[in-house]
């Protein structure tokens, strides 16, 4: 079982507060998901710094309940 889209916008924004969350699930399955994370708090930062920040929202529930998560981030033009 894979983690709901709702959980993974809730995760976000709890670690990123001002974060504009988009998920997508890729396969339909559940398991397979993208997401665009919009924020503040990565101006800055380098791309390998902003996922980090974003995969930190999940522990060690990244790549065990949440199975795939691509990522596109950014700081708000």
């Amino acid at each position: 079982m894979g983690m709901a889209a709702h959980e993974i916008e809730k995760r976000i924004v709890a670690a990123i507060p001002d974060a504009k969350v988009e998920i997508r699930d890729l396969a339909g399955d559940g398991d397979h998901y993208a997401a665009t994370v919009i924020s503040e708090a990565f101006r800055g930062k380098t791309r390998v710094q902003q996922h980090q920040m974003v995969n930190a929202a999940f522990g060690t529930d990244m790549g065990t309940v949440l199975h795939s998560l691509a990522l596109q981030t950014k700081a708000p033009d």
